[in-house]
């Protein structure tokens, strides 16, 4: 067995010789052999036991037993104990989920402190078997069919190389003792029920089955990676530098439910919500989508489905100051100045001019409401905004961060865009007020 996991090791890059380890010791079978392997491959090991309280003196025993075998190994033994169930009630998390986090979170502490270049931990290929049936009943993509990987960032797995038989047999010709953890005989958690009940009964049916589980996720270890890789393209080809996905060349591609899928689950949008904003793609545009864990939405658009941090929009009244600056919410600013023969209006759509004899200060900044309307710049008659709006195609998050700029209650520029025909430089204008949005 230490020649198969040391050329596993060497075949994955998992440890380099003469850096420390941070080994997880529980004190069963598998960190038993891990930790023992390990030190007698010459990797200076750290025993690291937690104790999450959750068997009473069974645990108490279980910790002294591991503080026995770092004693004996003559190698560093630290612990740690845990409020598990308190931990589980206050994040409303599982048993198993509290433990886990608990875990790791302790060993990356470790192994920053003693500067390790690895934290490595018990599982071997049965735990890989039992994770992908665990993860095919719950109902998993792809990435919960290619089992547990050698390697995750700073954790390593060197027993991924043998099965637990083999384990099991290692140790008993070595004579090592191990301590049984009474829950493994429970089907209280759904991993033993996969152990103790499921596999049993495929075996039935393939006595093979555990080789042909393992072989099949190696496969879809390896397809994934390719879709992965072909995932990033698309990525790379619908997702633009704005978050805006492109409607009309999502449909074109293979697969598009899960292509979005992909697309919009690292903002937190689960695949049940993913197969909803897929279905409302040829349905009318304004519908937002929330991501039910993050702060992330959806917009439909005519043309894209629009990523952005969900806000509220900003109903705030900022007064203006002429001749001044304005930061927040936009730096905008203003100045006065008298129309003389060299005077010339500036096109720029972030420069608006107005005749400062017709304008009521102070000048506002706002966003719009219901019922806002003006004269847009060449025409006679009113106009609301929400038609502005509409015949410009502006979508809902578009309209949200529009500012106006105002005075008294008439609006004089869709700040931007467009101003009002009332407050226009005519030929007995004799001061202008000039405002300049900039970066």
């Amino acid at each position: 067995m230490l020649r198969t996991i040391r050329k596993y090791i060497e075949q994955h890059n998992l440890l380099q010789p003469d850096v420390q380890i941070i080994v997880g010791l529980s004190g069963g079978a598998d960190s038993v052999a891990l930790i023992h392997v390990l030190n007698r491959l010459n990797y200076p090991c750290i025993a690291a036991h937690c104790n999450f309280h959750l068997r009473g003196a069974e645990a108490d025993r279980d910790e002294a037993f591991a503080r026995q075998i770092g004693e004996s190994l003559q190698i560093p033994f630290e612990k740690k104990d845990f409020d598990t169930v308190g931990y589980a009630n206050t994040h409303k998390i599982s048993i198993e989920m509290a433990a886990r986090e608990l875990r790791y979170r302790w060993f990356e502490t470790l192994r920053t402190t003693y500067h390790a270049q690895a934290i490595a931990v018990a599982h071997h290929q049965d735990d890989s078997i039992e994770t992908v049936l665990m993860n095919l009943i719950r109902g998993t993509g792809i990435g919960g069919l290619h089992g547990i990987r050698p390697k995750n960032g700073y954790v390593v797995r060197p027993l991924m190389a043998v099965s637990r038989s083999t384990i099991e047999i290692w140790l008993e010709q070595q004579k090592i003792t191990y301590r049984q953890d009474s829950t493994n005989l429970s089907d209280a958690y759904t991993r033993n029920v996969i152990r103790l009940r499921l596999l049993p009964l495929m075996e039935k049916i393939n006595p093979s089955v555990r080789k042909a589980i393992l072989r099949t996720s190696q496969h879809l270890s390896d397809v994934e990676m390719i879709y992965r890789s072909d995932i990033e393209k698309k990525r790379a080809s619908l997702l633009d530098d704005r978050e805006r996905i492109s409607i009309s060349r999502l449909l074109q591609s293979e697969a598009p439910p899960t292509v979005l899928y992909e697309l919009i689950k690292p903002y937190g949008f689960t695949r049940e919500l993913t197969q909803t904003i897929f279905n409302s793609l040829c349905g009318e545009p304004g519908k937002t989508f929330f991501a039910p864990e993050t702060d992330y939405q959806i917009l439909k658009d005519r043309e894209h489905l629009i990523l952005s941090q969900k806000h509220n929009r900003d109903e705030t009244i900022y007064p203006v100051e002429v001749d001044g600056i304005l930061h927040t919410p936009i730096n905008l600013r203003t100045e006065v100045r008298a129309v003389d023969p060299s005077f010339i209006i500036h096109k720029h759509p972030c420069v608006a001019t107005f005749d400062c004899d017709k304008l009521t200060l102070p000048l506002t900044l706002r966003t719009w409401r219901r019922g806002d309307w003006f004269i847009p710049f060449g025409m006679k008659g009113r106009q609301k905004l929400s038609d502005y709006f509409s015949d410009h195609k502006f979508s809902r998050l578009q309209k949200e961060q529009t500012w106006l700029l105002c005075s008294g209650e008439n609006i004089v520029w869709i700040v931007g865009r467009r101003t009002d025909h009332r407050y226009r430089v005519g030929s007995t204008t004799k001061n202008v007020l000039i405002a300049t949005v900039f970066e």
